[in-house]
């Protein structure tokens, strides 16, 4: 079997669609047969110009030609390096010359993102051409993500051939011709959706491609498309289950599970979705750009995975709890995790300390509690604590209070200055449709529950929950609110 990521894709089942890439244009399908045609033709387009190693950065939207272009880049030999779109000027910048890419495959959407640089147009195939792929070491680099950015110069997270062969090993099913379509929205550059793409095609499953999220496109694709299971970040399906106007009459008996992970999950999202989708699972998934989508699983004992749980430690990995010391824990600290997957290091930045210890596992640096089932449930980011008059204060713990709320959807907690704590917590939250709260209410029920150094001393209700390029909670956006909204108070 090929030893080249750019390889992993069936082979058995040419006449079966494997992309359906659907727009507000129109849709674009390629089968199993045509996407093979696509892969080979651009990779020998490719090797005429890079080098084995050579990096070369693919900036557009979500499209069935991006996805091309990725296996493509890895079959020429190069080294693909996926960029969000929505990046500002000067971190786009930034990413490019960290990352070393003298090419850059660019859409109609974005081509003018970056003059002066060679470019190659996703939207025009190159001529027919047979190819083989080049031949890679297992140690060699398959791809470099870079991270987002929220709190400094984005990371270029470099990933061996070695280690994501193994995560389309552990996850990949094939499943039979025709049965599977699974809807994917959430942005190709991103962990999430990228290694389920890869899972995807290594299964001969149909993926039926958004170029980004939008409810209304959503849905569109959801029932033209005979799409059998959803996939993306929470905030994405909550967005989803506030427009239930596009959702009525409409018939979702076929959708049989949905798999969600990247991002904290309120328990009343997982009523809703049940509400919504009758007859699906709903698995709550973890992985990390650093180690992978390989983390936890279902009880090996069958018993059913708790709403906001994502599963028990997976035979495959190493799990455990450390304290703030890096002392193992039994029931709360943060996670680490020893797999095949890790990451070999971040590119060009000597300046940050690789989150592996001396003894293999990465430092997560995401806060975990464990059941005494073995279920493990997230609890918050190290890093996301911040101190209020002296007591540590972990947004996710008072987000879940906020959540437990009857006629809460979401909440997201951020810190703001208080001359006399150094901060204090305020929250944002969403409310359930057809519910209403105010925020004496909220904050009575938060006080109730916490201790009095971690309620929220201002909770605004508002309409959807700001989501950053990575379709996650703007954190950064909304503590900036926050500050304007209390300094116009």
């Amino acid at each position: 079997m090929s030893r080249n990521q750019g390889d992993r894709v069936i082979a058995d089942r040419p006449d079966t669609p494997a992309v359906i890439g659907v727009s507000e244009q129109g849709t674009t399908t390629l089968t199993y047969g045509e996407l093979e045609a696509a892969m080979q033709a651009r990779a020998a387009q490719l090797h005429g110009l890079i080098t084995p190693g050579q990096t070369v950065a693919i900036l557009g939207l979500n499209s069935p030609a991006w996805l091309v272009a990725f296996f493509a880049v890895q079959r020429a030999g190069g080294v693909p390096v996926p960029i969000s779109h929505k990046m500002p000027a000067q971190m786009l910048g930034y990413v490019l010359e960290d990352s070393g890419a003298e090419l850059v495959l660019v859409d109609e959407h974005t081509r003018g993102l970056v003059p002066g640089r060679t470019t190659l147009d996703l939207d025009t195939p190159p001529p027919p051409a047979s190819f083989t792929s080049h031949v890679p070491q297992p140690q060699d680099t398959a791809m470099i993500l870079y991270t987002s950015g929220s709190t400094g110069r984005p990371k270029g997270v470099v990933l061996s051939q070695e280690s994501h062969l193994w995560v389309i090993d552990r996850t990949a099913a094939t499943v039979p011709p025709g049965t599977t379509r699974v809807l994917i929205s959430a942005p190709l550059f991103h962990m999430n959706a990228l290694t389920n793409s890869q899972r995807l095609l290594a299964s001969g499953a149909t993926i039926v491609l958004l170029p980004s999220f939008s409810p209304e496109l959503f849905v569109h694709a959801l029932v033209e498309h005979g799409v059998t299971e959803l996939s993306g970040v929470p905030p994405m399906f909550a967005m989803l289950l506030q427009r239930r106007d596009l959702l009525a009459g409409k018939d979702l008996s076929g959708v049989r599970a949905i798999y969600m992970g990247s991002a904290p999950a309120a328990p009343a999202l997982f009523d809703q979705l049940r509400e919504v989708f009758p007859n699906a699972d709903i698995a709550f998934g973890y992985g990390t750009t650093e180690s992978g989508p390989v983390v936890f699983a279902p009880h090996p004992d069958g018993l059913p995975t708790p709403d906001g749980s994502v599963g028990v430690a997976h035979p495959a990995v190493e799990l455990r709890l450390v304290d703030a010391h890096g002392e193992p824990v039994a029931d709360r600290g943060v996670l680490e995790i020893r797999n095949p997957a890790l990451l070999s290091g971040y590119h060009n930045r000597p300046d940050v300390p690789v989150p592996v210890t001396e003894d293999g596992f990465h430092h997560t640096r995401d806060v975990f509690r464990v059941d005494e089932n073995g279920f493990y449930f997230f609890d918050g980011r190290e890093d996301d604590m911040f101190t209020s008059g002296g007591e540590n204060v972990y947004p996710r713990e008072v987000e879940q209070v906020l959540e437990a709320h009857p006629a809460v959807d979401q909440a997201v907690v951020v810190p703001v200055p208080d001359e006399v704590k150094g901060a204090k917590p305020v929250a944002f939250v969403t409310l359930r449709p057809g519910s209403e709260a105010d925020e004496a209410a909220l904050r009575s029920h938060a006080l109730e529950r916490l201790e009095p150094f971690a309620h929220p001393r201002r909770v605004w209700v508002i309409d959807d929950i700001p989501l950053s390029s990575t379709n996650k909670a703007d954190r950064e956006g909304l503590t900036a609110r926050a500050a304007g909204l209390l300094e116009g108070s």
